[in-house]
């Protein structure tokens, strides 16, 4: 973030994120942060993505000790920190962690943590989580040692894995760079792998306490609990890596023309019942947008009935675009007496949508490996119900919730015209390189879902960055004081650029999947483009998601063409061809600091007057092409 850029501006939020400390052991690099080690490099190259000791409550939401005795250590090649971390917990509960962190020349970093509660604690989960970045690791060869000492030697999964890889861990070895791996033990309890992208997350999660074992638990008062995760580099070259040479635009980011192609997908927007008057008043926003779906969310177990299809029918008659009717299906009775009691409903109100999609509300909660999986009707008997009373209606299935519930419970998808899901960037962590690091999933989890869906019409969202359902407990979390926490139902990002930069990006990232339909937003509400009530943003009444969320509708179904950026993880690129007009080269950067962008090739074969261009803070940018 620059100087000259209010952080609300960016964030929605004046409260900032405080900056990682940088410790270095010779080639060895990490970023120190909020009492974790995160971005851990050797000779510049990323080993792993986090190195964390992690407190759950029982609803998965992540406790914020907070941290005193702070001491760092910074030597010639060497560092260390020591530290003592508090979590305070319901009903004046709380657990104490001391911790020492240590690296020695260049190749071992020791992270030791010893855990004790005078009271008690309930957690469901307390100890380390070891992230593995996916980008050029996923498919990888990779060696586990597990607890009995016996050696697997397999590959990191390449397609997402929708139960734990690798289990019964003790070590885990893979190749940073040729002639260069890592090896990292963990001790003091057992330990398992999960595929952090089903979850959008960009790394391999190495945790402590299965999740077959029972959950929440309860640390006794009194007993120590103590783990250990060593990190070994064993480097065979003869030289490090010569460095970069320096040239007077070494820091820009190269956008050069790829060789994929395809057609934007229809935009959506959100509604639900509690929203639905808010969106007959902000009817010219809609207007000016444009969607080419409207995707209404219907829930009987929250109350809604024939008046909210009532007002759904209203909203529908403004825009010229096709209408969905997302179900969350109670089953307290059998599928075909309640679809045909929705279906009586409509029919009062004259609602008759272009499609639904028809879910079975407990298919929202998520069913961890080792539970047991709560009762449902079989599917097949879901989908037929809805066949039954919404004749000549094209119908979706898949899940309300998120890739990873799909991954898990893989529908039958020949009775269904399209496949849906969503995701959500704050599951697991909710700073802001987290958050913007979860779109280097998203790829993996659409190519995953074609590998199970095939060529089946797929469409994607509502995704977010607040959480609008948690899957993995009883809430989301309120977050009155508009903070970045995990899980929570509003986020103060959601109003800045952020958003808008999180939003493009999101697409970008998704192009090649062929999707159908995307949705990003609702158009009012804590998940709108326009803020409510007592809401600010930094533009007043439209959020700055506005401005991709009405881009992305006029160029929905326009053909695209790829881009590849040379640093993706900080600029991505796209260009669209709308018909009758110029095509466009669409740019995001994805970072909090100002990026020079060379375009190379590009310059020539599309006739840019600037052959480079300075992209600000979470900046979207678009410039017209000569074809």
């Amino acid at each position: 973030m620059t100087a000259e850029v209010d952080p609300f501006v960016l964030y929605g939020t004046r409260e900032t994120e405080i900056p990682p400390v940088r410790l270095t052991a010779g080639p060895l690099a990490v970023d120190f942060k909020d009492g974790n080690l995160r971005t851990i490099t050797y000779d510049g190259t990323e080993v792993l993505r986090a190195v964390s000791y992690l407190v759950r409550d029982r609803d998965w939401g992540t406790y914020a000790p907070s941290i005193s005795d702070l001491q760092i250590d910074q030597g010639n090649d060497a560092f260390s920190v020591g530290y003592i971390a508090q979590c305070a917990g319901p009903n004046s509960t709380a657990l104490e962690i001391r911790v020492q962190i240590s690296a020695e020349a260049g190749n071992i970093v020791t992270f030791d943590a010893a855990a004790i509660s005078k009271t008690g604690f309930e957690t469901n989960r307390c100890g380390f989580c070891i992230l593995h970045p996916i980008v050029g690791v996923a498919g990888t060869p990779v060696s586990v040692e597990h607890v009995d000492g016996h050696h697997e030697d397999t590959h990191f999964p390449d397609l997402i894995e929708p139960w734990q890889p690798f289990k019964d861990m003790r070590a885990i070895t893979h190749g940073v760079m040729p002639q260069v791996t890592a090896e990292c033990r963990m001790e003091g309890d057992i330990f398992e792998m999960e595929d952090q992208r089903n979850w959008s997350d960009s790394s391999y999660k190495t945790y402590v306490r299965p999740l077959a074992l029972p959950w929440p638990y309860q640390i006794p008062a009194g007993q120590s609990v103590r783990q250990r995760i060593v990190l070994t580099i064993k480097d065979t070259r003869e030289t490090l890596n010569a460095p970069l040479s320096i040239s007077p635009n070494s820091q820009a980011v190269t956008i050069t023309e790829g060789t994929k192609s395809g057609t934007m997908p229809a935009i959506g927007l959100v509604i639900t019942p509690e929203e639905a008057e808010a969106t007959l008043e902000a009817r010219d926003v809609l207007a000016e947008i444009g969607p080419q779906e409207l995707l209404f969310h219907f829930d009987p177990n929250a109350g809604h009935g024939a008046n909210a299809l009532g007002a759904f029918n209203a909203i529908a008659r403004l825009n010229a675009g096709t209408s969905t009717l997302e179900i969350a299906l109670p089953c307290k009775r059998t599928p075909l007496a309640e679809v045909i009691e929705i279906a009586a409903w409509m029919h009062a109100v004259s609602f008759k949508p272009d499609a639904i999609i028809l879910s079975p509300s407990v298919d929202r909660q998520s069913t961890p490996p080792g539970s047991k999986w709560p009762e449902c009707p079989p599917l097949e008997e879901v989908y037929a119900a809805a066949r039954s009373a919404f004749p000549g209606i094209c119908l979706g299935g898949g899940m309300l919730s998120y890739f990873t519930e799909l991954n898990r419970k893989r529908v039958p998808s020949e009775p269904l015209d399209f496949i849906t899901h969503c995701t959500n960037p704050i599951v697991h962590a909710a700073d802001d390189l987290s958050v913007m690091q979860t779109l280097e999933a998203l790829p993996f989890i659409t190519r995953s879902v074609r590998a199970i869906y095939g060529d089946k019409p797929y469409r994607i969202g509502p995704s977010t960055i607040p959480m609008r359902q948690n899957p993995y407990g009883s809430r989301t979390m309120d977050n009155p004081d508009g903070r970045r926490v995990a899980m929570a139902n509003t986020d103060p990002r959601h109003n800045g650029r952020f958003a808008e930069a999180f939003a493009l990006g999101y697409a970008a990232k998704v192009l090649d999947a062929g999707l159908e339909c995307l949705t990003l937003s609702a158009l009012t509400g804590p998940f709108g483009v326009i803020a409510g009530g007592g809401e600010s943003s930094p533009a007043g009444g439209k959020r700055p998601i506005f401005n991709t969320v009405a881009m992305l509708a006029r160029l929905a179904g326009s053909p695209w063409r790829e881009c590849v950026s040379s640093d993706p993880a900080a600029v991505l690129a796209f260009i669209a061809a709308p018909a009758h007009k110029a095509s466009q080269l669409l740019l995001v950067n994805l970072t909090p600091a100002p990026q020079q962008v060379e375009f190379g090739s590009l310059s020539a074969a599309y006739k840019l007057t600037d052959k480079v261009l300075t992209l600000g803070a979470y900046a979207v940018g678009s410039i017209a092409l000569a074809d």
